[in-house]
């Protein structure tokens, strides 16, 4: 999650405020940032503002920061989706990184869509499981890394590009709605394929029927 503060101050020998707006920053630079300001003894106001356009108070960040420790974070994701054209079905695959506990951890995961009309609903569907997916892990305010070779999910997903299909656009609603619920700024990064065999294979495996569910410390 990154963090504005918006804020009045007071200069030296004058009784005027004047208001002021930082840059994003993670939440440890704000309540750096805060505690800084307060020292000077002329910091009028502060408010904490995410994303989202949400209001915290500074209790609230620092009970975050405390949690964050224990809850997944640092979230990369990689996401893939495989199509049968002869039967429609549709095999997804994710895998996971994060940090958690000051460990390293990756989960892998696949499974099968059915009626599905093409590829790329393939790959929305595999979006949209990872977000489910993070859900149930209870990732929530932040920003979370996904990786595809896609470029029509990974560019529509973003908004670079407008989305038509009426098919991608109910996946889309979908991902967004759950992402906002979520607190969840999504990042897309286009690779190569050569660069997502990971999920590739666990899509693959899922369309041949054998389904994967695991989750492993990195060393």
């Amino acid at each position: 999650m990154k963090i504005r503060l918006e804020w009045y101050y007071s200069p030296a020998k004058t009784k005027q405020s004047f208001f002021m707006k930082s840059d994003w920053m993670s939440v440890s630079s704000a309540l750096m940032l805060s505690d800084d300001l307060e020292k000077t003894g002329r910091l009028k106001s502060v408010e904490f503002l995410d994303e989202h356009d949400t209001t915290w108070t500074k209790k609230d960040l620092q009970k975050f920061l405390k949690q964050l420790e224990t809850e997944p974070h640092d979230v990369s994701a990689y996401i893939d989706g495989g199509f049968n054209v002869d039967t429609h079905q549709a095999g997804i695959g994710l895998a996971i990184y994060y940090k958690q506990n000051n460990k390293n951890w990756r989960v892998r995961f696949n499974d099968t869509f059915e009626l599905l009309e093409d590829n790329n609903e393939a790959e929305y569907a595999a979006l949209y499981q990872l977000i489910r997916h993070l859900e149930e892990m209870d990732v929530h305010h932040q920003t979370v890394r996904i990786h595809s070779d896609s470029m029509i999910v990974v560019n529509q997903a973003s908004g670079e590009w407008p989305c038509y299909e009426e098919h991608y656009i109910k996946w889309l609603d979908r991902i967004e709605g759950l992402a906002a619920k979520l607190g969840l700024k999504l990042e897309y990064e286009l690779i190569d394929r050569s660069l997502n065999k990971e999920a590739d294979q666990l899509a693959t495996q899922a369309l041949e029927g054998t389904k994967i569910e695991s989750v492993i410390e990195k060393m």
